[in-house]
């Protein structure tokens, strides 16, 4: 289950567990829609994937008790500042290659 980490990475956005602007790579590195757009290029600066839109956990048990209430977002904020030239060379490296291709 994911974790739902509660905010950006990079600039410590909020992102509560029902954050539409919250985006996740495959190993749950987390960071807000603005910086993956305008200072990652989609790259992950921790693992060099791309990124998803982190979904939302329902607030309601609608189903066998899966909902935020029972399994509640993280309260561990895990905050790793994006080094710019770091993150430029990273994403040159991988220039031309889609995340799937990575």
């Amino acid at each position: 289950m994911l974790e739902l980490r509660p905010c950006c990475e990079c600039c410590e956005a909020p992102l509560p567990a029902d954050a539409s602007n919250a985006m996740i790579c495959s190993f749950e590195c987390t960071f807000c829609v603005e910086c993956v757009e305008t200072h990652l290029d989609n790259v992950c600066p921790n693992c060099g994937g791309g990124f998803t839109a982190r979904p939302i956990r329902p607030k309601h048990d609608w189903v066998n008790g899966n909902c935020v209430t029972h399994y509640p977002a993280s309260t561990e904020r895990v905050v790793k500042p994006v080094d710019p030239l770091v993150q430029q060379l990273l994403v040159t490296r991988l220039a031309g290659k889609l995340p799937e291709q990575r």
